[in-house]
């Protein structure tokens, strides 16, 4: 009786994800988030803007500005580490509006879940992942840098 072995096949992708997290841990850039309430939501807060006390007006910030290369969610004892080009995608799908307006943090941003961010990829398309970029232009367009 012959044996199938999947020893070459596991030793390539073995290799591919070495070689993925390697080219992670040479990112350029990165902004870390630490959402403190995430295990009692179920959610992260992915700002967009807030409320500067000094001018008095909502002015862009978080993601709207973010220059980042790749964004990192510290939870608990494990860390979700995404392309900004994926985070966009998600919160622009799945996002969910809200506006925390304790003083004097107040901010605008949306909800996701750690679950829709990791999964998005395989429920989704490729055409969805041209919604990006959509979402850039538009951020562009209301806060011209």
């Amino acid at each position: 009786m012959t044996k199938n072995s999947n020893w070459d096949l596991d030793l390539r992708d073995g290799e591919l994800g070495e070689s993925k997290l390697a080219d992670l841990l040479r990112m350029d850039t990165v902004e870390v988030k630490t959402d403190r309430r995430w295990i009692e939501t179920g959610n992260l807060f992915i700002e967009e803007s807030c409320f500067y006390q000094g001018s008095g007006q909502w002015e862009p910030s978080g993601l709207a500005v973010s220059r980042a290369t790749h964004w990192a969610f510290i939870l608990d004892n494990n860390v979700i580490i995404t392309p900004i080009d994926h985070l966009i995608n998600v919160v622009r799908d799945y996002g969910r509006p809200i506006e925390n307006k304790q003083p004097p943090n107040q901010s605008k941003g949306h909800l996701i879940t750690p679950a829709q961010l990791i999964n998005y990829k395989r429920v989704k398309n490729e055409e969805f992942d041209r919604a990006g970029e959509a979402y850039k232009n538009y951020m562009e367009q209301e806060y011209p840098i």
